[in-house]
Order: C-alpha cells, then structure tokens, then sequence
C-alpha cells in the first residue's frame, strides 16, 4: 500500500517522537529485533516519545488500514514486534519507572525492560515478578503472564499487576484495573497484545533483599540421578524458592545446569537449599548470598541480542522417571555444538493459588514447564538447527499438557494458539470483539475476532 506523501508528512507533524521510514538512515536498526532469525520489513516505524504519539499512530494506522505491531522490548521470539508491511508502535523510548517505597507500588512505561525495573526497585529492597534476562521488556512478558524466579513466591508478573493504561484501537487512552474497565484488565492478564498498547504498568512490589543465587553444575553422566532428586526436591520444596535444572549444550561441553533462587530469609535459605547442593558431587556450587540483580544477570551474555532463536515449550503434565528417560536418551545421542538447551523451568506454589478462570493465564496446576531452545549464529545452519528443536520437542512432547506458555509459543499454527489460551479462548474473542473487531493489533499471539464483532 502507498501512501501519500504529504499525508506521511502531516502524520509526521503530529508526532513529538520520531517516523521512521524504509528510505531512512536509521529503518535497518529499529526493524531489528532480539531474535536474528526475524527479518520483517515494515511500512514504517513510529518511535515514541510518550502516550500522545501512541494515540497519533494508532489513529493513522486505522486510517490508513494498516496493520499495528507494538514493540517494547522487542524480545519476543517470535518478532512480533514488527511486521511486513505494517506500522510499528515503538515503545522503546519510554522507559521511565517510579517508584513509590512507602505504597510499595511502581509504575513502568511500556518500553521499560526489567533491566530498568530492577535498577529503579532494588535501589529500595523492592521487587516483583520479572524476566530472567534483563534485557526482556516488561510490557510483552507481563502481558503474557510473566514467569520468573520471584513466581513461586510471589505469582506471576500479571497476578502483581495494579492497573494498565492502554490505548485502544480506537485511539482512546484507558485505564484498567479491578475497579475500572475489569473485563479488560482480565484479559490483558495472560491474553497478550490483542487489545491494545499498553502505555504504563503499576505493579504491586515486595521486599527482596539479598537472595540466596547462583548455580550448581554437573556431568552429564551423572544427569540421571540429579533429575530425579532434583524433581522430587523441587516438588516439595518451599514457595521462596525456583530453581530451574538444563540439560545444556555450552562452550565447554554438555552438562547438567541448576540455577537457584532463594528469595527468603538467608538462614532458612542454607538449609533449603543444602539437600539438592549435597547431592550428585557437583562440578560449580556458585551458590551464595547475593543481590537480586545478580541472579537476573546470570543468562545476560547467553542471551546476546542478535544471534538466532528457536524455541518450542510447554507445561509438564508429569514429571515422572520416564519423562526423565526420554529427554536424556534424546539429549546423549543428539547433543549439537553449543548452544542447545532443553530447561525444566520450576512453576507451582503462588502461581497456583490463582484460579484458573481469575487472569487471562489459564495454566495454573503444572509444577514445571520445559523448554527447548536452540541458539546460533550463521543463517545458514538455520534449517539444521530448527530441525534439532523439532526433533527434541517431539521427544518430549507426549510428557507435556496440550497448552503453552504464550511468551514461549513460536509460529505454530493457530490450533496451537488457540491451545495456549485454553479454557479462556472464548471470553477473549468476546473481549476481541469489543475492543479490536477489525484486528488492527493481529502481529501476535492472535485471538481472531468472529466475523462483525
């Protein structure tokens, strides 16, 4: 589609931020996303510089009949947050946070990653729920549910969510909360990007302080055993603590990785933890009382911006001996050159104690999930590699609940979609309707509107 110029021009004129074009200078660096393997090449791209120029796109996008991507943090694996041909919402100038220490409460723009959350949080002993990689924006995985290593304790990011602000597709600015607009701050609790930009976020925070974090490491021989302890400990263990165990393709050979995170009083900590620590005679116990930043650091250099993504996931239906078996047997005989990683991602506790119909995130029982993940660098390996995180998922799959983790799902099809918002998928098609029925904001996770609204 071809727009004119003048027209481009007055849109131009209306904005405080930047209009980014193909013809510009600068159009390669913002299409670029987290994952190298996304090459998308958008109509143009609207840096914002506050929730004026929000409303002014989406009102030219309607306008213009162009399809909306919104970009945060622009981590998402699959790169959503651009599109072919379409206008591009990008957040990634607003980033300020504030904090509020006495209310315990703090409100993000919607470009903040959690880099900048935790920076602003910790300077108070404050926390919430957030990404493991600091670089992740905090508007798509919150309004995807949001794992991390505070879930167990805390919920997930959405479940701390106080209110939004969005603008719609109509280009009206709304506030969702319990109290205000509560069918959509529903939705936008584990239903993703469908209904709107979402400008702000306030969080409800707790006090974490020093964390028992770090890493436990061993042979890949001796993985057998470790599962097996390490899901027995796991299942039992106290909401104060996740720990993630990963079968892991790295730069020293494979091994068994366990990342830990205590967020409780250090003491009772040392004891928790001791059991799973003594067991298996690790290579690396770099467990130790440290800063909450320093855990969230600890996947920072796997996770550089640029290299090539594919991951395939889904929640444990059971975590039994012959789940174990298998993800092992396909691991020893087809273990790639670095960097390959199936990660068993440890869920339940406060996660749970949220009903399943109470968000938009509707997987609230699994006590784990998995996560197969193949990172590399030439695009020619490209197919190869997919391959890999395909076969690998298939070894697993008969282990794993019907649904996904949204943040986690790749281009899979619809049924896969329609899957991972489960027993919720009908409330938000009608939540689709009322607020998107054209499907202006569709380059996501999309929850297809019925025919008229």
């Amino acid at each position: 589609m071809t727009i004119n110029a003048s027209i481009i021009q007055q849109f131009q004129d209306r904005l405080r931020g930047r209009l980014v074009l193909p013809e510009h200078e600068a159009y390669d660096e913002a299409r670029r996303v987290f994952n190298g393997l996304v090459d998308r090449r958008p109509a143009m791209i609207v840096r914002c510089a506050g929730v004026a120029d929000v409303i002014a796109a989406v009102d030219f996008a309607r306008e213009s009949a162009l399809p909306i991507a919104v970009r945060g943090g622009g981590h998402g694996v699959t790169g959503s947050a651009v599109g072919d041909e379409g206008l591009v919402i990008d957040l990634s100038p607003m980033r300020s946070v504030w904090v509020d220490p006495r209310q315990r409460v703090a409100r993000a723009e919607g470009g903040a990653t959690w880099g900048d959350f935790d920076h602003e949080t910790q300077a108070f002993g404050l926390a919430t729920t957030g990404g493991i990689v600091p670089s992740t924006g905090i508007a798509g995985l919150t309004l995807g549910g949001g794992i991390g290593y505070l879930n167990r304790k805390h919920g997930l990011a959405c479940d701390n969510l106080l209110s939004v602000d969005v603008v719609t597709a109509e280009g009206r600015l709304v506030t969702a909360s319990a109290d205000e607009q509560p069918e959509l701050f529903w939705g936008l609790r584990g239903g993703g990007g469908n209904f709107g930009v979402v400008t702000s976020f306030a969080y409800r925070l707790h006090p974490v302080g020093p964390v028992l974090g770090g890493e436990l490491v061993y042979p890949l021989e001796r993985a057998g055993e470790v599962l097996r302890f390490y899901r027995d400990w796991s299942t039992t263990a106290p909401d104060e603590v996740r720990a993630d165990a990963t079968l892991l393709s790295g730069p020293k050979g494979p091994v068994l990785d366990i990342k830990m995170c205590y967020c409780g009083p250090l003491e009772e900590g040392e004891a928790v933890l001791r059991p799973m620590r003594a067991f298996g005679a690790p290579l690396l116990d770099s467990v130790a009382p440290v800063p909450y930043a320093r855990v969230q650091n600890l996947l920072t250099e796997v996770f550089q911006p640029g290299r090539l993504h594919y991951w395939k996931a889904g929640f444990m239906r059971a975590f039994g001996d012959d789940a174990i078996d298998a993800l092992l047997e396909f691991f020893v005989a087809d273990t790639p050159a670095p960097f390959a990683a199936i990660a068993i991602e440890h869920l339940g506790g406060a996660i749970g104690r949220v009903g399943a119909q109470d968000t938009a995130f509707a997987y609230r029982q699994a006590q784990h999930g998995v996560l197969v993940l193949r990172m590399w660098q030439d695009p020619a390996e490209s197919a190869a590699n997919i391959a890999w995180g395909r076969r690998c998922f298939r070894a697993v799959a008969s282990f794993l609940e019907e649904g996904a983790y949204v943040n986690y799902l790749g281009d899979e099809g619809e049924a896969r979609v329609r899957a991972a918002y489960g027993a919720n998928l009908a409330r938000l098609v009608a939540l689709k309707n009322e607020y998107d029925p054209a499907n202006v904001f569709r380059f996501n996770q999309n929850i297809t509107p019925t025919a008229g609204g």
